[in-house]
């Protein structure tokens, strides 16, 4: 009897199994042939037109041989050599001392009883707490970032100007490419039956066209005048802005200063001149000023475009204007953190109402974020414990930069076929290449544009990785490759060494 149940028992079990196998079967099919919800056609037309042209097949390449190296590999090289990223942290930069000491204590306040921290960092981290809802950073701040951090950054601005900044018109973000998004969507709206316009530079970074697109907004790209060293040529706007009309309603200009990726600072004399385009033509202002600490050459001076356009006075005075800055950069280098501020200059109250009611969609910027940006915008003063080391840090990342900046160019001095302007400001150096048709059309059997050939080149002989001049626009038959001073300076000195022999050889194989 037992016997016959488990024959039974068993039965059972094979039917149900075949059963489930043959439901599971045919629903697999049916997954199979079953047509997606969503496609490529039904997507958001603004992801559709979504590229990264910095993300070039290099970079991929430039991983493989990582780990072709790590395997063993015999190259001319015992290291892939990463001069494409402006990525300070991941080059190998220490973070600064107080700045983390402020965010480990805001994280985890039982540590304000630890001696081994300093007292203005406490103290700082009691401030930023007593401002956050319950006194943590895990609540939500306010839409616009935590009030006293805005202070602090109205209070950075008119050290830095010598002119009133409103904390009110101060708003906080994770990072300034999120407070680039927020601004660009208040011109996103078609004017007259054409899609808004904003005047590019070219070369760029190349995510601002990618936010463009998104947003339906028309890029209308000018060229920088490489012979004046990447100054805007006011005649070249003009030119840019008519050939536009027919296709778009130009409603704001980019500038970047200091200059990604070219590495350069506008004169006084240049943001006047734009300042007044600007009003001319009725255009907000977007100046990207992430790199406005950065500056490695003591007769080049940052002006921000906030202090240039009030000192105009009226008319110009009361040009749009909204101006980004970044923990990203500067010597803080915290690009992770994700913390920015942008002031917003003359606009009108009503749009401004509603920029901060469009804030509250993200609900709140990263507060760790927000906490990084209060130590850049208000570091430790001279009277606190802090200041000593903080200076020390500061001034050594600073010397080390301009450092690396010298350091390329004296490398380059006297070759044949590269040549760049003055490194002024930023992490980046661009320079010319001028190639022989040999080497033009060597590129052209290869598939590639002469500049994405010779970083190839490069890459595979010397192990040094560049991104190409094309992934951020340039002049028609100009070529170019942007490269970091980030790496260590002792890799960055076997880097320049690597490029100077590779670069000797390339010329006199391609004469």
């Amino acid at each position: 009897m037992m016997k016959r149940r488990l024959n039974i028992f068993n039965t059972i079990k094979v039917k149900i199994k075949l059963t489930f196998m043959n439901h599971r079967w045919i629903t697999l099919d049916t997954y199979k042939t079953r047509k997606k919800t969503i496609t490529m056609d039904n997507i958001h037309q603004g992801l559709r037109n979504v590229g990264l042209p910095i993300e070039s097949p290099i970079i991929q390449r430039a991983q493989e041989l990582e780990e072709e190296v790590r395997r063993g590999a015999e190259k001319h090289f015992k290291k892939v050599l990463k001069a494409n990223l402006g990525d300070c942290q991941a080059m190998g930069q220490k973070p600064i001392t107080f700045l983390r000491q402020v965010i480990i204590l805001v994280t985890y306040p039982e540590l304000m009883k630890d001696p081994r921290f300093p007292k203005d960092a406490k103290e700082r981290a009691r401030i930023i707490l007593a401002s956050c809802k319950g006194n943590s950073i895990g609540s939500y701040s306010e839409c616009a970032g935590i009030d006293i951090i805005r202070r602090h950054c109205a209070e950075f601005i008119e050290r830095r100007d010598g002119i009133h900044a409103d904390w009110h018109k101060i708003s906080l973000s994770s990072g300034s490419s999120e407070a680039i998004r927020n601004v660009l969507k208040l011109i996103a709206c078609k004017v007259r039956g054409k899609p808004p316009g904003v005047l590019m530079p070219i070369p760029q970074f190349p995510l601002y066209e990618v936010f463009l697109k998104d947003l339906f907004i028309h890029p209308v790209r000018y060229f920088l005048n490489e012979s004046k060293n990447w100054s805007i040529d006011i005649e070249e706007l003009k030119s840019a802005l008519d050939e536009s009309k027919t296709s778009c309603t130009p409603r704001a200009i980019l500038v970047i200063n200091p200059g990604n990726p070219t590495g350069h600072i506008l004169t006084l004399q240049n943001m006047q001149q734009v300042i007044k385009f600007a009003f001319q033509n009725k255009l907000l202002i977007l100046a990207d000023e992430v790199y406005q600490e950065n500056i490695h050459i003591p007769v080049s001076t940052f002006h921000s475009f906030k202090k240039v356009l009030i000192e105009m006075g009226p008319p110009h005075s009361e040009v749009e204007l909204a101006s980004f800055m970044s923990v990203s950069h500067g010597y803080a280098g915290e690009a992770g953190l994700r913390g920015a501020y942008v002031e917003l200059v003359n606009i009108n109250p009503d749009v401004y109402s509603t920029y901060l009611k469009s804030l509250c969609m993200n609900l709140c910027p990263n507060v760790l974020g927000q906490v990084a940006l209060d130590c850049v915008v208000y570091p430790p003063r001279e009277d606190e414990p802090s200041f000593k080391e903080f200076s020390k840090e500061k001034s050594e990342i600073m010397d080390s930069c301009k450092r690396r900046a010298r350091m390329f160019m004296d490398t380059i001095e006297g070759l044949e076929g590269i040549s760049c302007n003055p490194i002024e400001g930023a992490y980046y150096v661009f320079p010319k290449l001028t190639l022989s048709s040999k080497a033009i059309q060597a590129a052209e059997h290869d598939g590639k544009v002469p500049d994405l050939f010779y970083a190839y080149q490069l890459l595979e002989n010397a192990g040094v990785c560049v991104v190409p001049g094309s992934c951020f626009g340039q002049q028609k038959g100009t070529w170019h490759f942007r490269a970091t001073i980030l790496l260590p300076e002792c890799e960055y000195v076997d880097m320049l060494k690597r490029l100077k022999e590779f670069h000797s050889k390339f010329m006199e194989k391609y004469k």
